[in-house]
Parts: structure tokens; sequence; C-alpha cells
């Protein structure tokens, strides 16, 4: 059996990854109402919630400057993976990081640029309708990512006499994020904890290669 080539395997992982992301993001839109949770397991819920920020929810800059900053990552991302498509000797593990990395940056693009425009957002408790007769909520641009995935690991109250948060109820893990987020971070760990190296060789081989055409 042939074995793909770096090539397809970053194209089949970067579709899959984007076609995952978004028919979970549409499925939650469309049939749970802001706010609304799921209970699977006590550690584990679907509780969606949406967010005009970064990963897990966090809010940096302005909206506009975010998702530019965003389709600037996609393509640089997109452009390395092409570079990347003949390297033999990378990894396949190295290659799928990446287009991991790219497919996660890439589904939440789209929430900012299309779901202001491609959904409504009614009043509670109704959920969201895709392609809405009266037109969506927000202009291009300016979707607001949706998140979903909420893993409240354990949680306790802090006692009394704890200064600054002594009463307080305390969950761990509080964040709440959505697939692409989980690509992008579960691969920057794997890229950080096994393929470092290759991070670092790849930099020094664009240096040479830079100074082979300069003399």
């Amino acid at each position: 059996m042939k074995r793909l080539s770096h090539g397809w395997l970053a194209t089949i992982i970067v579709v899959a990854g984007i076609l995952l992301d978004q028919i979970v993001k549409i499925w939650v839109k469309t049939h749970f109402y802001y706010g609304e949770e799921l209970v699977i397991f006590d550690w584990f819920r679907l509780l969606f919630i949406e967010n005009n920020g970064m990963a897990f929810g966090m809010e940096i800059g302005s909206k506009m400057l975010l998702t530019w900053f965003r389709i600037i990552a996609v393509i640089v991302f997109v452009f390395l993976l092409i570079r990347l498509r003949h390297r033999t000797d990378l990894p396949r593990g190295f290659v799928a990081c990446i287009a991991l990395i790219t497919a996660g940056a890439a589904g939440n693009v789209i929430d900012c640029i299309a779901y202001g425009q491609i959904f409504n957002a009614p009043p509670y408790p109704e959920t969201a309708q895709l392609f809405p007769p009266e037109g969506g909520y927000a202009a291009l641009f300016q979707g607001r990512v949706v998140d979903m995935l909420y893993f409240p690991l354990c949680q306790w109250n802090w006692p009394q006499w704890m200064p600054g948060v002594g009463g307080e109820h305390f969950v761990f893990f509080q964040p709440v994020f959505n697939v692409a987020d989980a690509m992008l971070s579960v691969s920057v760990v794997v890229l950080i904890l096994f393929y470092s190296k290759y991070l670092a060789s790849d930099s020094k081989k664009e240096t040479e290669e830079k100074g082979e055409e300069n003399s």
C-alpha cells in the first residue's frame, strides 16, 4: 500500500479538522439556546457560550484586529505546509501537528468572518437559525466564536480563613472551549514536547538557504 505523502496527509488533516470543528459548532448553535448546558458526565459537559476573543474565551485587543491576526496566521501556516510537503526528513507527526494548528486557526476564523452573517441571535430560550430570512446578527468579520466543551474536573469551596479567596467556590478546569481550540492547544504541546528539535532545524535550514542565495 502506497504511503501518503506529507502534502496529502496535511490536506486530509486540515480538511477533516475544519469539518469536524464546524459540524460540532453548527449543531450546538442550532440545537442549544445560549447558556444551555448538557451534562454528559459530572466532569464533562456541553455548555453553549460565545466569545469575541482568543482561545478559551480570552479577550485581548479589538475584534477586527484579532480576526485579521487569525487570517494572517492561517495564511502563514498554509504556506508552511506547502514548504513541508516534500520534506522527507521530517516525521509525519510533526507535519500532522502543523496541519492541526492550521485547521484549528482556520476553524475559529470561519466563526469570526461568517457566523455573524449566517446565524441570527434569538432571545432565550430560542435556538439560532442557520441562514435566517431576516439576516444575521452582526456584520461581516464581526462574528462570535462558538464554544461548548466544558470539563469541570473537580470543585471545592475555599476555607473561610484563606486570604483573598476564603469562602469562594472554585472549579477546575473552568474555561469553555471548542474543537478548534483543542486542536491548537494539543498540537502546540506535542510540538514542544516531542518535535522542538525539528522546529529549530527548520529555521536553521531556512537561514542556510538564504545564505546560499546571497552568496
